[in-house]
């Protein structure tokens, strides 16, 4: 059923050809995927040679606490950490491991890993 629409202006004209959708003029095919033997990756002709970039400095220079304390790999330590605005938390262990923003303790009692956050450490105490 079709309705009249009413108060149509009468200086628009009906189109001429019925409207239809746009369509491409070209179908598109798809591009075949070159076929590689199963499990083979594919084999790069031109492969660049990129150098390996530096790890942050933080890590490797002993001027940073990071690579302070990675000088300190496998003695036992103390360190104190500040909780809040005043609170302070000691723990100790075997210094285990030093990342980018943790270390990792191995408590002596339990031989448990403890891993704790570098930037609320304020002293380290190592035991010689």
């Amino acid at each position: 059923m079709r309705r009249k629409i009413k108060n149509v202006p009468k200086d628009i004209k009906k189109p001429s050809v019925p409207m239809q959708p746009m369509m491409p003029q070209i179908p598109i095919m798809p591009m075949p995927c070159p076929s590689y033997p199963i499990g083979m990756p594919p084999q790069i002709e031109n492969p660049v040679d990129f150098e390996i970039e530096p790890g942050p400095p933080v890590i490797a220079d002993k001027n940073y606490l990071q690579g302070y304390l990675k000088t300190l790999i496998g003695k036992f330590i103390r360190v104190d950490f500040i909780v809040g605005t005043n609170m302070f938390v000691d723990k100790e262990g075997t210094l285990e491991e030093v990342g980018i923003d943790h270390i990792v303790l191995r408590q002596a009692e339990t031989n448990d890993l403890m891993v704790c956050d570098l930037y609320s450490i304020k002293f380290v105490k190592v035991f010689e």
